[in-house]
Order: C-alpha cells, then structure tokens, then sequence
C-alpha cells in the first residue's frame, strides 16, 4: 500500500535515516570516541540542512520574486508551453508584461490576486511590509482610495527592492484600468494606468425556438449582450410576450483585446430583429454633442418614453384588474397593476427617465420605489428584496437603470414585482396605452445627412444578412467624426 507524499516528506526521511546511521555506528563504538561522533552527528545535521531548499516563512504566496528583464519577459512569451518547476516560479509571481513598463530593471518584485476575504492590512504583511508602509500609501493621494475597495480578482504587484521596503505599488482593477504608487521622499506619488484595447467588430446570427437568452447562449453571445439587444428593442418589441418560433435576429458588437488576450465586451454597433415577420433595425449612432443613441433607418429613436417591461425575464403571474379576488385577504379588491414572476434577485429596471420620490417599505407594498417621470407620469415598484446602490429618494435614475431586487417583502405570497402606471395620480392598465405615449427625439433635420453617411455601410451589412462572424474590414465600422 502506498501513500502520497510530498517534497519535504522527503526530506524529512533523509533527516532520520542520518540520525539512524549515526544511532548505529554510536552503539558499536566505545564510550570513550561518543563525543568524536557527536560532533560528526552534528556536521551532518548541517550538511543536510544545507541541501534542503528554502521556503519563506510566508508560505507559497511569498517565493522569492524574480528580476525582470527583457530577455526573460521574451523566453516567458516564446516558451510559454514548457512546464516550470513549481518550487521556481508560482503562478502570482509569473511577470505581467505591464510591470516591464513600470518597474525598473533587475528589481524585487512580489504580485497577489486579491481573493475573497482578503484585506489589505495581511496582504501587506504577507508581503513582508509594517502597517506603516500601508498608512503612508493610503495616505498619499486621494486615488488611494481604491486601495479601500479591493474586490476579488484586484492584481497588486509590490516592487521591493530590498527586505521591508516598498518602492513601488501597481493596483490593476481591469488589465486596463489601474494606478502606480511610486515613493518620492518618504511619500507616494500616484499615477493612473490606463491601456486602450483593440476593438474587434464580432457579427452574430440566432434564431429564436424559445426565448431571446437561450437562442443568444446558442449562438455564443454575451448574456449581459443579449440583455443589452433586449433594452435596444424594448421599445418596439415586448420580449416576454412578442418573440414566437422562428424569430431571427443579427447583432453587431464590439470585442476587446490586450496584446492579443481578450479582455472585454464592448458597446453594439447594430442589430436586427425580426418579428412575427416584421424587420426591427436599429444602429448606434453618437451625435456631434456626443450624445449616442439607437436608431431605426429613418433617424426615429427606438428609445420610446417607456420600457415594455421593467423585468428582463418574467411571466405575467397577475394583470391589472379592477375585480380581482385578494389572494390574501379572499376579498374582491382592485389591483391596479401587473404582477410579474420571477426569482428572487432579479433586477428591477426603471422604465423611464425621472426622479425618486420613496424608496423606503410602505405597508403590504413592503420595499418600494416611486419614480416621477416628465409630464404627469409615475412609476411604483413594489415587494423589493434589496434596493440597487445609490437608489434613495432624490436620486435621479435613467430608463433601463436597475433601481432594485425582486423579492417577496410585504404581503406577497411568493417573489414578484407589483408594478403600477399612474398617469395625472390616477392608475392604469400601462398595456394598453403603451402605444399611445411619446417618443424619445429622433434625429435633428438638420444632421439626418450626416446621420446617413455614418450608418449606411452597416445598414448594408444587415441587409445582406451575412454569415460572417468577424469583421475585419474598417468599412464595417461606425465612427464619430
């Protein structure tokens, strides 16, 4: 029978064959040559010690660091494939190609990847660094902030020219964004890092057998992608009730990339979808203010006053209803909105532009959040779980911003969101008069020319309807003069 065993097994079986040996040769020998072989007991005691490789007290984490330099940056990149004995190099201090940019030459460092649970204060220790180390860098600079949010998946690499002294800090939040703390007489000063990425252009085609999210999986495309096509259309297509077999759609987004890695989704360009045979086209377009938005071929904004839905994916569990029977009470009692199902924890949007006017529990309506939207129009959203950061009463939200959690709060029977449409304070069936309420402003007159030479090359791409899943060509890109 055998059983595993590590390195330092190993060596530990070496350390007691030497004490057995020398057990052995003592018992033969006469008394008067013990002290003799005590001291070569002792010589080697030392030999053995010497051979035996060394660990940090720090524990894996802490593996000597190693001097970058081009040569091994090269050999890392051209010999990535050849396996690196783990007693050598672990995998959180493999150089990054950034700290080649930033640090000098030959220099000591050590990189962590934040990891849940962890906090600065150990992350600093671990490293070898005192609390006075830390007080400096967090109080150098009000970018050092950040250093007060660490989130899982942070990279901070510490460049430590010599034992307990940090020289250099690099905090990355994304392989694009982050900051370098340099020390400069006994404080830190802060600069930002941030790289550009390639943007790749990344054509995708999906049919519709069950909803828009399974067909997206299908075809290999973001699910916060989808999500996104869904807000694009959501003002002309009801993605809960509209979407039937046989639906098609093509999208155009944006990939991005970092020395040839991928880092990242990007905004969509275009996309189209068609619907119970009715083509939907709509293309991203940024005006010469700045502002971006979609619009169909003719310059008229998909964006309508209000979304369809404030839910991505949901089932209409209740309509509005004037008769309905109380499902607690058992008593007729009106309900002035529509129920939709769903799991506890999925986002809660807000239908339109406006301001807060309550986000706080309010009786059976449990957590609430009342939007006044432009013009005589208000929102409520009731039955909450959580609400989403930075929603209070005051704040203003934008059509499509997540304002909370479904949730099961007040008096529900199970995890919904209550959803009502008030129009001059006076509720109604939001259903029926959806189609009746204004559009979001098209295209100024006078920027339709421009508005057309900047869309017609992917107006055409969509009604070729291509196959293609890259685009490389540039004409297939939309740009902003």
């Amino acid at each position: 029978m055998s059983f595993p065993y590590t390195a330092n097994d190993n060596k530990k079986i070496y350390f007691m064959g030497t004490i057995g040996f020398a057990k052995h040769i003592i018992s033969k020998c006469h008394p008067h040559n013990h002290l003799l072989l005590v001291s070569v007991l002792g010589l080697m005691l030392v030999l053995v010690l010497s051979f035996t490789p060394k660990e940090s007290a720090h524990g894996a984490r802490m593996q000597t660091a190693l001097p970058i330099n081009s040569d091994l940056l090269n050999a890392l990149q051209v010999e990535a494939s050849t396996p690196t004995p783990a007693d050598e190099v672990s995998s959180e201090t493999t150089p990054d190609p950034l700290l080649n940019e930033v640090f000098p030459a030959q220099s000591q460092w050590t990189q962590l990847e934040v990891q849940s649970g962890d906090n600065l204060s150990a992350l600093f220790i671990q490293v070898g660094l005192t609390a006075q180390d830390l007080y400096r860098v967090l109080n150098s600079n009000d970018e050092a902030k950040v250093l007060n949010r660490l989130y899982p998946g942070y990279k901070l690499s510490f460049h430590i020219p010599e034992p307990g002294k940090l020289a250099q800090l690099q905090v990355l939040k994304s392989p694009m964004d982050g900051y370098l703390f340099t020390l400069n007489n006994n404080a830190f000063d802060v600069e930002p890092i941030l790289r550009v990425p390639e943007i790749v252009p990344v054509f995708k085609n999906g049919n519709i057998d069950d909803s828009l999210f399974m067909a997206g999986q299908r075809a290999q495309i973001p699910v916060v992608t989808s999500m996104e096509m869904a807000d694009v259309f959501g003002g002309v297509i009801d993605f809960m009730l509209d979407p039937r077999a046989g639906d098609d759609f093509s999208i155009l987004y944006e990939e991005k990339y970092l020395e040839g890695e991928f880092v990242g989704h990007g905004d969509i360009i275009g996309a189209q979808f068609t619907n119970q045979g009715q083509k939907h086209i709509a293309v991203r377009y940024q005006d010469q203010n700045g502002d971006v938005g979609f619009y169909n071929p003719e310059g008229e904004s998909m964006r309508k006053a209000f979304l369809r839905n404030p839910l991505d994916v949901v089932r209409i569990s209740s309509n509005f209803n004037l008769n309905r029977k109380h499902p607690i009470l058992n008593t007729i009692r009106a309900h002035k909105g529509t129920d939709y199902a769903a799991p506890s924890g999925t986002p809660v949007r807000a239908t339109s532009d406006g301001e807060i006017t309550w986000a706080a529990r309010n009786g059976s309506f449990g957590k609430l959040v009342v939007i006044k939207h432009r013009g005589q129009f208000e929102t409520k959203y009731a039955h909450l779980n959580e609400y989403a950061a930075g929603i209070k009463k005051g704040s203003k939200v934008r059509q499509g911003q997540v304002i909370g959690y479904v949730g099961t709060t007040g008096g529900s029977t199970g995890p919904h969101l209550h959803y009502e449409f008030l129009v001059n304070g006076v509720h109604q069936d939001w259903r029926t008069i959806i189609d009746k309420l204004p559009k979001a402003v098209a295209v100024e007159p006078s920027e339709m020319q421009r508005f057309r030479q900047h869309t017609a090359a992917l107006l055409q791409q969509f009604e070729k309807h291509s196959t293609d899943e890259r685009l490389i060509s540039a004409e297939s890109t939309i740009t902003a003069d």
